[in-house]
């Protein structure tokens, strides 16, 4: 299994009264974990490391003025995740790209 579907799975069976008593001390009515890799990187590197791994693509990449409310750092704070559920993502970057990549090539992408 993927560390996504891992974290979602684990909250999903976490029983209510462990979730309220985790987040009712901090004020939050509702249960929120984030579930991302901590791992920082910009999307221009996304997008490099993703065309390095597809050499057979003719994609390229555009560059565009941001949007006024878009986020300068993107480095999701899993501590909630880790000390609630025991979940760290285990697949870095370069690997979850690998998988991914083999998945569309596998079942086939259409344009």
């Amino acid at each position: 299994m993927d560390d996504l579907l891992n974290g979602i799975l684990a909250l999903m069976a976490m029983p209510k009264a462990r979730l309220d008593a985790f987040f009712v001390p901090r004020r939050f009515a509702i249960p929120v974990v984030n579930i991302g890799n901590p791992g920082e990187f910009t999307i221009r590197e996304l997008a490099e490391k993703t065309l390095a791994l597809i050499p057979e693509s003719r994609s390229k990449i555009i560059f565009k003025p941001l949007p006024p409310d878009d986020p300068q750092r993107r480095k999701p704070d899993i501590a909630w995740a880790t000390e609630l559920l025991g979940w760290k993502p285990e697949v870095d970057l370069d690997a979850g790209l690998r998988r991914t990549i083999d998945y569309f090539r596998t079942v086939g992408c259409s344009r």
